[in-house]
């Protein structure tokens, strides 16, 4: 278990920017020393009179070279192919600008950020270095709790999924105002929220939400507040209790009109439509819902439906069985 910003500096040990490729070294040394004699403005290592570039010293690459032994596949350098894009971008840059990614200067690079499986279970204060973040992703950690006052201000994307979420409060403290999508599924969410936390008053300007495979049961509730966002695009809901409601679908349609995409199935005029006025017939949502269950198979019971074999003409009494099996859900 550890922290966000924790588990980043272990990531980025693990990807070897100030070794050789990337970084700096005796492969490259000529190319990051002085270009300018700090007398009379003298030409230094590393260029000629003629302003073209000098052949390189034995021992040393050029950067497409560098670059090509991060980019190919077979190379011992190269990234396994799970590795996300901003991996692959950092290590670029440790060898074209390899000072931009020294030491706390990579916080001023960075516009995402992933951290995925790694047991994170705090998200620190660690994370207000990123001052140009915009993509923050935490899926599959232990996070249950999430203060917006860590989170920085810049984000436009925040993914949790399959976390140990169970409260928005500290989410919705001070939340980035600029978020545009919020990634929740997976988590602990249940309904009645304690308060109006999923309204523009806090997410003005969010266009996608994720609150899949969580324990929300009050459509009428959700409802109410996810109406507030004008933004709101994309929703999935798919997952929950409240998705068992027959009307479900119809209800979420014609009560959010602005929604474009609805549990990854996109929302036409003729599904509009169809479902217009449902939204005036709140009652239709408190219907029961119904969940069949088939059992396959019952061990441990004798079976009551066979018969005994009784020897002709024998007095003895017939006994029968029967049993009362009950499932608990």
């Amino acid at each position: 278990p550890c922290s966000v910003s924790a588990a980043f500096w272990q990531h980025l040990r693990g990807l070897g920017l100030q070794d050789f490729p990337c970084g700096l070294g005796s492969w490259n040394k000529s190319r990051f020393c002085a270009r300018v004699s700090p007398r009379g403005g003298q030409p230094g290592p590393g260029t000629d009179p003629t302003g073209q570039e000098e052949a390189l010293p034995p021992g040393e690459e050029s950067p497409e070279v560098l670059m090509e032994l991060l980019s190919d596949r077979h190379s011992p350098w190269a990234l396994p192919p799970n590795c996300s894009p901003q991996d692959q971008h950092l290590r670029e840059m440790a060898v074209l600008v390899p000072e931009l990614v020294r030491g706390s200067k990579v916080f001023q690079v960075l516009r995402s950020l992933r951290i995925v499986g790694k047991g994170v279970v705090e998200v620190d204060d660690g994370l207000l270095q990123f001052q140009q973040l915009e993509e923050l992703i935490l899926s599959a950690n232990q996070i249950s709790r999430v203060p917006s006052a860590n989170l920085p201000r810049t984000l436009k994307v925040l993914e949790l999924c399959c976390n140990a979420v169970a409260d928005l409060q500290d989410l919705c403290a001070r939340p980035p105002l600029e978020l545009q999508h919020l990634g929740l599924g997976y988590n602990s969410l249940c309904s009645p929220l304690q308060d109006k936390v999923l309204t523009a008053d806090f997410w003005p300007n969010l266009v996608s939400l994720d609150l899949s495979f969580n324990n929300f049961t009050d459509l009428l509730g959700l409802v109410s507040q996810l109406s507030s966002l004008q933004k709101l695009r994309v929703l999935v809901l798919q997952g929950n209790p409240l998705a068992l409601i027959p009307t479900y679908r119809g209800f979420l349609v014609d009560s959010l009109p602005k929604l474009s995409i609805l549990d990854d199935i996109r929302i036409g005029p003729d599904e509009k439509h169809q479902f217009h006025g449902l939204a005036g017939q709140p009652e239709l949502t408190r219907s029961e819902a119904r969940v069949v269950v088939s059992v396959g198979e019952v061990k441990g019971v004798p079976d009551p439906s066979a018969q005994q074999q009784l020897e002709v003409g024998s007095e003895a009494p017939v006994i029968t069985y029967s049993y009362c099996v009950t499932y608990e859900f």
